[in-house]
């Protein structure tokens, strides 16, 4: 097994490694925990080879939203067809964040790549936190953010396309609300790192709705820099992880009239702590 990080700040590629070989579970949970993101190269699985690996990281979370592989309810179809405009997921954000007990993470496999794009980018949290001021640090310490699926799922989004497309759906269940640490203490690495995004995250506790906007908005522009980010380029066969808890992501949409399918699934996490 040969790992290569994919930048000085967080990811890497593995090469030379088999999902199914339990063997080598540990060796990959430890390169998961150190660059929070890991890309698997030429993994040739089917649906119960990837519910098996996700397995040795935890229980299965079902997701409401998305559409389920068919005879797999656990498996969520991440899919953007060639005549589609819209990729899910264009915007900056951390998976289920609006839950109670977020996400440890994501494992995606790639099935169907387009000739070109339909990259993923991904923020490390920890490196843009210690990145701030130390005077900084410390006034977001302590404070506390409120998450939520509704408007991103619910009834007002039944208009988007992918809600018209059947890739979403499920819009009455879009009824989380959760409030987290902005900063918290990553339950694997003990690293502390943000977590707030600008998708799910609306508004931190105690400030007025001005002063919430406009520190969300500084923390949003400062974690865009690029010296905290990682770009995957997906190869057919690649099997990818990232740690919801301490990365942001976002989808590429620059591959318009090719087709993109993936099936995605997501690990139960723990409550988070400042």
């Amino acid at each position: 097994m040969d790992i290569k990080p994919l930048t000085g700040g967080l990811g890497a590629e593995i090469l030379g490694a088999d999902i199914r070989c339990e063997d080598q579970f540990e060796e990959i949970r430890s390169a998961f925990a150190e660059y929070s993101v890991i890309v698997l190269r030429n993994q040739s699985i089917s649906p119960e080879e990837h519910l098996a690996f996700a397995r040795r990281f935890g229980s299965i979370n079902v997701n409401r939203f998305f559409k389920p592989v068919e005879g797999h309810p656990e498996i969520a179809t991440v899919l953007k067809e060639k005549d589609q405009k819209e990729a899910v997921g264009e915007g900056w954000h951390t998976d289920h964040s609006y839950d109670q007990e977020p996400a440890m993470g994501s494992i995606l496999h790639s099935l169907d790549i387009p000739p070109y794009g339909g990259d993923t980018l991904f923020v490390s949290m920890a490196s843009a936190y210690e990145a701030l001021s130390s005077k900084m640090r410390g006034f977001l310490d302590g404070l506390w953010a409120v998450h939520s699926s509704r408007h991103v799922f619910g009834t007002d989004t039944l208009d988007t396309e992918a809600a018209k497309s059947g890739r979403l759906g499920n819009a009455h269940a879009a009824t989380q609300d959760a409030v987290h640490p902005v900063v918290i203490t990553h339950p694997l690495s003990g690293r502390r790192g943000l977590f707030v995004n600008p998708v799910f995250t609306t508004e931190i506790k105690g400030l007025s709705s001005e002063e919430s906007a406009a520190v969300l908005g500084m923390i949003y522009d400062h974690c865009k820099q690029p010296e905290f980010q990682c770009r995957l380029r997906w190869r057919a066969g690649d099997v990818a992880i990232w740690d919801n808890r301490a990365t942001w992501h976002k989808a590429i949409n620059d591959y318009h009239g090719f087709r993109r399918l993936m099936h995605r699934v997501t690990v139960e996490g723990v409550a988070l702590s400042p």
